[in-house]
């Protein structure tokens, strides 16, 4: 599933995204799968130590070597993950199905990244979509990751962009 600057193009505004970041249907046990993918896709590993970077951070960045392209491969698994990359919305892209957050996980997703571009980001998913919104669905996942320490603000940040 497409998140990040992808998905805000598509639910959000326009802006100039560096990147790619994909949700997979997979777990860091799967590295190895998903690094084959890679080599097939001429996909090159960018950390010095692949294995140690995904245990750590749940996340392979590879860069497409013909293009300069940088793809980020998050890798999933909590609930919340599997319940996102099940409601995600179909778009079709050069005859193909290619699945993007739903606009409500993207807001819950920039949530919890936190950074200024994140929360601006978020805000304007909120202008572009807010009547359309699930809000109960965004607040029912806002609720439960303010429980997980670091996270505590949550609400407050939510509040901020539905103003």
């Amino acid at each position: 599933m497409l998140i990040g600057g992808q998905a805000v193009l598509l639910h959000g505004r326009p802006r100039l995204t560096e990147d790619i970041d994909i949700t997979l249907t997979a777990d860091p046990s799967r590295l190895n799968d998903v690094l084959e993918a890679c080599a097939t896709l001429k996909l090159q590993a960018l950390p010095e130590d692949v294995e140690l970077f995904v245990q750590q951070s749940f996340v392979l960045p590879v860069l497409h070597d013909e293009t300069d392209i940088r793809v980020d491969f998050i890798f999933s698994s909590t609930p919340y993950e599997r319940e996102a990359i099940d409601r995600a919305v179909m778009v079709e892209l050069r005859g193909e199905s290619v699945p993007f957050a739903t606009a409500e996980d993207l807001i819950v997703h920039k949530l919890l990244a936190g950074r200024a571009i994140d929360l601006e980001d978020a805000a304007a998913v909120v202008r572009r979509k807010g009547s359309e919104l699930d809000w109960r669905y965004v607040e029912k996942w806002v609720g439960q990751f303010s429980d997980v320490p670091g996270h505590e603000d949550l609400p407050d940040l939510l509040a901020d962009i539905r103003k």
